[in-house]
């Protein structure tokens, strides 16, 4: 097998990604939201790929589902596990890429991701992965971050610091319908989209800000990068505060995904 190209760049996600539990609060609703619009049953096996701390696993297993779950970052898996004993599930937590699953052809009735496996860098090989797993007739379904949003847009003003390597795809480009469309191809029926809000709170944009700066991966990459240019990083911070502020409103910030469904050939 040859070396993965974007070896580094994972380890780089590893790394930052571990900084994301206190994030986690504010994306369980949106973890009810998906397992329901996949309409997960009982009984059903389940992958939740990038799973981070298993917030959508546990919402799938609590609903009667033999869940496994991946993620990059150690950390998270094990904050997962923490989890999963407390509310008293059962759930296979496995270090692992989306793009190299460690588990058998067709061994899932649905494959799940909420924000994660958009930040695997080729596309393409994560498609083929998840569908891999995925028995025919069964679910494929995600979240992701449309460009045209807060956090769409803050990625992206983050890959304007620190572009991506020559060759990893932009992540907010699985939040566009016609490019979720192409890249799952012929190889799906039914396509289904949605959308939902993720409300943050936080006592000003500013407030907010600091958060993601502290637990977000790859903002707090950018900041620790640019902290010995101060004026980039001032730069950065006006920027990011400017169209912050549109998307906050009664103390709290809007943030924008889409969901998608489809159906394995």
């Amino acid at each position: 097998m040859s070396a993965d190209p974007f070896a580094h760049l994972k380890s780089i996600q590893r790394e930052g990604w571990a900084l994301f539990t206190p994030l986690e609060t504010v994306t369980t609703i949106p973890a009810a939201h998906l397992v329901k619009h996949a309409r997960v049953r009982a009984g059903q096996r389940v992958l939740d790929a990038g799973c981070g701390t298993g917030v959508v696993a546990l919402t799938a297993a609590r609903a009667g589902a033999d869940v496994c779950a991946l993620d990059l970052s150690p950390v998270l898996i094990e904050h997962g596990e923490k989890h999963a004993t407390l509310a008293a599930v059962k759930i296979q937590f496995k270090e692992g890429d989306v793009e190299a699953l460690p588990y058998e052809d067709a061994g899932f009735d649905v494959v799940l991701s909420q924000f994660g496996h958009m930040f695997a860098p080729r596309p393409a090989v994560a498609v083929a992965e998840m569908l891999r797993v995925l028995k025919p007739g069964g679910t494929i379904a995600f979240s992701t971050w449309p460009p045209e949003h807060f956090v769409g847009q803050m990625f992206a003003l983050v890959g304007k610091h620190v572009p991506p390597p020559p060759g990893a795809a932009p992540p907010p480009q699985w939040g566009d319908p016609n490019i979720v469309r192409q890249r799952l191809g012929e190889f799906v029926t039914d396509i289904l989209f949605d959308r939902g809000i993720m409300t943050f709170p936080a006592l000003s944009p500013q407030h907010y800000r600091k958060g993601v700066e502290e637990t977000l991966g790859p903002v707090a990459k950018l900041v620790a990068t640019l902290q010995s240019e101060p004026a980039k990083l001032a730069a950065f911070r006006a920027e990011l505060d400017g169209f912050l502020s549109r998307y906050f409103e009664n103390n709290m910030v809007q943030q924008h995904y889409l969901m998608t469904r489809a159906t394995k050939r």
